[in-house]
């Protein structure tokens, strides 16, 4: 069966900014971003290398006003890329979380593609939106880049920020939280249990679903023929049939 590939290339211009953007999901992590915005670059290679997602982005703008209008929408066009990319989401993990320290920060992701746009945001210090991270990017632009990745990608995130007192370390670990979550998320289940496309789930079915990817039970395969024995978990050998 041939698998159609998980790509998407898009271009977006306005009278503040222009962005050309390609990416891969099933990459290597390799990238190529030019925003003219150091610290944007850094975060989106970041997001880039941990998420394996294969990612080359160009943009431009009216940065000698703010550098505002060129992150936002670079990141309108990442979440509308992430989302035509995925296509019916059909045999992916869905769900993904992940915890990343990042020297005295710390930060956690958790994301669901599920078709219902939903960010929930929490967690950096007081004062950390007016910081000027590299000089040109505040502290304010990192909620923006997931609201806009969050509503045109059709996710559901939660970032908390658990610790932190570098302005330039929260923002990577954040960063790199999302990039883990997101990986996990969109991953090709064909040879796992893979879910349910979103919507088809019940509740139940949401749950166990959750449940058989975080606690590492047993995957058996679309026959319930083969399976694997993730992380060691302390249930009863499977059979020969169910090889783990």
């Amino acid at each position: 069966m041939t698998v159609a590939p998980r790509t998407a290339t898009l271009e977006r211009s306005t009278s503040e900014s222009s962005v050309s953007l390609s990416l891969n999901l099933d990459g290597t992590g390799s990238s190529s971003i030019s925003t003219t915005v150091p610290f944007y670059d850094h975060m989106l290679t970041a997001l880039s290398k941990h998420s394996l997602i294969d990612l080359e982005i160009t943009a431009s703008g009216d940065t000698d006003i703010d550098v505002h209008h060129t992150v936002e929408d670079t990141a309108i066009v990442l979440g509308q890329a992430l989302l035509q990319a995925l296509g019916d989401k059909k045999g992916i993990a869905r769900f993904g979380d992940a915890l990343v320290p990042l020297d005295d920060a710390l930060a956690r992701a958790v994301v669901d593609v599920s078709g219902r746009p939903y960010l929930v945001h929490t967690g950096e210090p007081e004062g950390f939106e007016y910081h000027a991270i590299g000089g040109h990017f505040t502290g304010s632009l990192v909620r923006h880049v997931f609201e806009a990745i969050t509503l045109q990608a059709d996710l559901t995130v939660h970032i908390t920020v658990l610790d932190g007192r570098d302005p330039h370390h929260i923002a990577e670990a954040e960063f790199k939280a999302f990039a883990r979550a997101l990986r996990q998320a969109i991953a090709a289940m064909s040879e796992w249990w893979a879910c349910p496309p979103p919507r088809a789930l019940s509740s139940g079915g949401a749950i166990g679903c959750r449940l058989r990817l975080r606690l590492g039970q047993c995957a058996l395969g679309a026959q319930g023929t083969r399976a694997r024995w993730r992380h060691g978990h302390p249930h009863p050998r499977p059979s020969r049939s169910a090889q783990c």
